[in-house]
């Protein structure tokens, strides 16, 4: 029985719905890929790999809009594979089972398969290695593609059997010039003035099938004159920044973060806070990262400004989104114009790799407590010095281990108050000596 939907003997085809713009100009050849010059360009890395006829199995990694998709089509197209597209969203081992069974036949008939797999990250581990065996023998060439951290989130064997290739965010040059062959499909210049241009570019954030979704709505509007940036803004919702709080971002931009504020740079580290802020994170994790970066980056040379991170925390917690968040900038800003110094930091992973390596040795005896008579008699607390009956207050003893010699793990700069440490621990050490001597 006929599908309901199925065209009568004879009748003309239906015709096909209008096809979004973003699906009118998507590229024909490599070459008109644009954006990505470092891998598609006459000495790119994968132009080689194609003009030396050795094409591996890829990953494509990049954030989305920037041509993954469109890449491993044409990639197939050049290299005369059948072309597999997957989403590892809505794919299970059924379907993937199907997929390389059909891949063999083809291999057995002569013909090659180019498996584009999207988001291939979503797979798990065993799914993953469901491809090795098919990727070794030939049956298919895998293209994968993610935004996520290939490192973090594909396993070792499937990584060890393909490349990475990294897609690049579109800059604002390449992003016009897609808004320029819109125009030409349009057959129209959009009603833009430059400023509105440029914002438009802005709200795109470097994706460029979300510029033309933004481009194709503002084509459609019946509007006389060009409209300013404020009238573009009134109209269209400014796209939202790519960020996942879980995600690789998430991490990127708290390690920008962090290395502005060791870097003493204000305006930088001001500006990666309110990414993350803008992004969704929640204020509560940029608490307990700055009071961190306090702790480890500026330390004693600058005592209060951890008491300042503390402080900046409760304020939040008792105002809230967003005027708590304003007490929080603040800290980022002391921080990063603070002093810096990890002696403390550095001190303290020292003495925990030397507490590690010298096991259980026991104090010395004469720092021990002797509360009971057996203890007195093996020696607990014999020789002990009380230091505030020594000369200024100091009796030069030593605390380590009997069978430790002396350690040194604490360096302090020459730098805010660790300045004042310093003279106090050379004192301390020369007292020490004059002592001993």
């Amino acid at each position: 029985m006929p599908d309901l939907f199925d065209s009568a003997p004879g009748a003309e085809p239906p015709a096909r719905g209008p096809r979004p713009l973003a699906d009118r100009l998507r590229p024909a050849r490599l070459a008109d890929v644009i954006g990505q010059d470092h891998l598609l360009g006459p000495e790119g890395a994968l132009r080689v790999m194609l003009d030396s006829g050795a094409l591996p199995s890829l990953i494509l990694w990049g954030p989305p809009g920037v041509g993954k998709t469109t890449i491993a089509r044409l990639l197939a197209q050049e290299t005369q594979l059948h072309f597999v597209q997957i989403s590892a969203i809505f794919t299970g081992v059924p379907e993937l089972r199907k997929v390389f069974e059909a891949a063999k036949l083809r291999h057995g008939n002569g013909q090659g398969t180019l498996l584009f797999v999207d988001e291939i990250h979503r797979f798990n581990k065993a799914q993953q290695d469901g491809f090795l065996p098919h990727m070794e023998d030939g049956t298919i060439l895998l293209v994968g593609a993610t935004t996520e951290n290939p490192s973090f989130e594909l396993n070792a064997a499937l990584m060890s059997r393909a490349q990475v290739l990294v897609l690049n965010r579109l800059d604002a040059d390449a992003l016009e010039r897609m808004i320029a062959h819109a125009e030409l499909e349009l057959h129209h210049p959009l009603p833009l003035r430059p400023e509105a241009r440029a914002a438009l570019v802005e709200m795109a954030d470097g994706d460029g099938r979300a510029l033309l979704n933004l481009v194709e709505q503002v084509a459609a509007w019946k509007t006389d004159g060009q409209l300013s940036r404020d009238q573009l803004a009134q109209r269209l919702q400014r796209r939202a920044a790519q960020y996942d709080k879980s995600g690789d971002a998430h991490y990127n931009l708290i390690s920008a973060l962090h290395k502005s504020v060791r870097g003493s740079d204000p305006d930088a580290a001001i500006y990666w806070f309110a990414r993350m802020l803008e992004g969704g994170e929640d204020p509560r994790y940029l608490a307990r990262r700055i009071t961190r970066m306090a702790v480890e980056d500026i330390g004693l040379a600058d005592p209060a400004a951890q008491r300042h991170c503390l402080d900046a925390w409760a304020t939040y917690e008792r105002l809230g989104s967003p005027e708590g968040e304003l007490a929080l900038a603040q800290a980022v800003i002391y921080l990063a114009l603070a002093p810096k110094s990890n002696a403390a930091y550095v001190a303290y992973k020292a003495a925990r790799a030397s507490a590690r390596s010298t096991g259980s040795a026991p104090p010395p005896k004469h720092i021990l407590n002797a509360p009971t008579k057996m203890m007195k008699a093996q020696g607990y607390g014999a020789g002990y010095a009380y230091d505030h009956d020594a000369e200024d207050g100091f009796s030069g003893q030593d605390y380590f281990p009997e069978t430790m010699s002396r350690a040194k793990f604490y360096e302090p700069v020459e730098r805010g108050y660790e300045r004042e440490l310093k003279k106090r621990l050379d004192w301390f050490e020369g007292l020490r000596a004059k002592r001993k001597g």
